[in-house]
């Protein structure tokens, strides 16, 4: 099957592939038209702590969906979804560390897990490029580049930590287009929280990103940066909580929701 096909494919049928393990990618470009979300997983009694994060901090984590304890299926973005296979790949974090990548989490599954998923600034790349902006890393099949950032979020509870960002390379005639077009996009991180130098957020060379691939910026292009729900895996290094499960960066979960029911007018 070829990659054109696949990423035309609906939502659903994509979540099969990744929930028999016969894909295991990042997810930039997959299913155009449809939400993208970011993934974290935590057991109960840091739950409140963590919707509270979400909550004062919502350009990294904006919420689409607060999955019950125990449960996973996401009933309002993806009913016939199973949140323990149908992301191409996950992370687990103990106490701080990530601990390993796997493909599913049936086997590390319980009772007291609380899903949460929040937008993904993959949801708005449809719209640039319907808007004549081209995206580099999709032309060239990469991940996009995230770095961790001096932007401190609001802690709440336990949480805590610094701001990761995902980054586009560009063109400057382009820059107040793709400020407009992803500023209909609140529920996905909107718009930009910077643009142009990136050592005044706290990225010290550009070439090596701490998630993601490089990617890199031509001439005439401008490093453009968004708020990037990989936030959470930096606050639980950080914070340190007994376990956290979230998708790895790139690794996207694909809802049914359409971009157009989560966009401003």
């Amino acid at each position: 099957m070829s990659n054109d096909i696949i990423i035309s494919k609906k939502p659903s049928s994509i979540r099969n592939l990744f929930r028999d393990s016969q894909l295991i990618c990042p997810t930039s470009g997959m299913a155009p038209g449809y939400v993208q979300t970011n993934l974290a997983i935590l057991p109960k009694n840091y739950a409140f702590d963590f919707l509270l994060f979400c909550q004062r901090n919502p350009k990294p984590c904006p919420l689409i969906e607060v999955i019950e304890p125990g449960k996973y299926i996401p009933l309002q973005s993806a009913p016939d979804a199973d949140i323990r296979f149908d992301v191409p790949k996950y992370r687990i974090y103990e106490n701080g560390k990530l601990s390993k990548e796997v493909d599913n989490i049936a086997d590390i599954w319980r009772d007291d897990l609380v899903t949460f998923l929040f937008g993904c600034s993959f949801s708005f790349e449809e719209a640039l490029i319907d808007s004549g902006i081209k995206l580099s890393h999709i032309d060239n099949n990469r991940n996009v580049s995230m770095f961790i950032t001096n932007i401190e979020t609001i802690p709440a509870g336990i949480f805590s930590g610094p701001t990761v960002v995902s980054m586009r390379s560009i063109p400057r005639d382009k820059l107040v287009k793709t400020v407009q077009v992803t500023s209909r996009f609140p529920n996905v991180h909107g718009a930009p929280i910077h643009i142009g130098d990136p050592e005044l957020i706290g990225i010290s060379d550009i070439t090596s990103p701490d998630f993601g691939d490089v990617n890199i910026i031509n001439e005439g292009e401008v490093p453009v940066f968004w708020a990037c729900g990989v936030t959470p895996q930096a606050v639980a290094m950080k914070s340190k909580p007994e376990l956290m499960i979230t998708h790895s960066p790139g690794h996207m979960f694909l809802t049914d929701i359409k971009n157009n029911e989560v966009a401003v007018i």
